[in-house]
């Protein structure tokens, strides 16, 4: 072979966890592919963002309430506050929520979302969070964690999350903190962690961390946008303001990705707690997981395939 064709052939190969697109830049695609999380600076509105937070606000006050959305609260601090944003800490499953569901839509984050997932776009998993402050007992910290471990459904190099600061987030008020190149891992066991008495439900973190591997504090700006990948180790610290700290996020898949089963992998006692708490919540008998996923799943470009 000519050495034309010889150079040309590693080329085919480079990239592993994104398509070829005309959206990122080669150096873009190279920092992802070596540490699993992208940062672009400013990619949604103030605008956008204020109206997310006027809705947030909204649902605090229960004066909305979207089918479907789980929210979580602090009950300690409810007799303080009754119901306002000093208690929701947290707004998931708001596919059902017109306003907040918006920002799976925005052309600018789908722009992106592609680069990952191809051009057939489910919404998986919505969140709104509301770091409450909270220095002594540290009930909002999330532990380190890969998000791969919710999900049912693979290739996993074909899901990203796109997670945006509604305001600044840095180490004083528990920005995300990340492990560069982890997302080369495989998926590790988790559980809640040790330190009893401060697991928030469904907060499972890893059960052998590497306290070794470095770290990174992601420093965001208001509309900053992190996309990573699921299987990235992250977490967020604890909120040590008298603010909040809030972010919107989704987590979107190509709907060429499928549904696996979880029975007798790591993912099963996950499995069990969430159809559990889905039938007490609706009072359902027989729930499936993956009957769980497709009620919460919207397909938000091209065409729905598997999921």
């Amino acid at each position: 072979p000519t050495s034309a064709q010889v150079s040309a052939v590693p080329q085919l190969g480079r990239f592993c966890y994104t398509l070829d697109n005309d959206v990122l830049t080669t150096e873009q695609r190279q920092f992802y592919e070596d540490n699993g999380y992208l940062l672009i600076k400013k990619l949604v509105s103030d605008k956008d963002i204020e109206r997310f937070r006027k809705e947030f606000l909204r649902i605090c006050k229960k004066e909305v309430n979207p089918p479907g959305a789980m929210i979580m609260k602090d009950e300690s601090l409810r007799s303080q506050y009754g119901q306002s944003e000093k208690v929701v800490n947290k707004v998931q499953d708001f596919q059902e929520d017109k306003e907040l569901f918006r920002y799976c839509t925005l052309p600018e984050v789908l722009k992106y979302v592609e680069c990952f997932t191809g051009p057939n776009i489910m919404a998986m998993h919505t969140m709104l969070i509301n770091k409450l402050p909270d220095s002594d007992k540290q009930t909002f910290l999330h532990p380190m964690h890969q998000d791969l471990h919710y999900f049912p459904f693979r290739p996993a190099d074909r899901i990203v999350c796109s997670w945006t600061a509604m305001e600044r987030a840095d180490q004083d008020n528990g920005c995300l903190v990340v492990q560069p190149g982890t997302h080369k891992e495989p998926l590790k066991p988790h559980g809640y962690p040790k330190q009893e008495g401060k697991a928030n439900k469904l907060f499972h973190g890893l059960l052998d961390e590497d306290e070794m591997s470095p770290r990174v504090h992601l420093v965001m700006e208001k509309g900053d946008t992190v996309f990573f990948h699921p299987l990235l180790i992250h977490g967020s610290g604890v909120n040590k303001t008298s603010g909040f700290r809030k972010s919107i996020s989704c987590h979107f898949a190509s709907s060429q990705c499928y549904y696996i089963d979880v029975k007798n992998t790591d993912q099963e006692h996950l499995e069990k707690e969430i159809v559990e708490i889905v039938r007490k919540k609706y009072n359902a008998t027989s729930v499936e997981l993956r009957d769980i996923w497709n009620f919460r799943a919207r397909l938000v470009q091209g065409e729905r395939i598997n999921l």
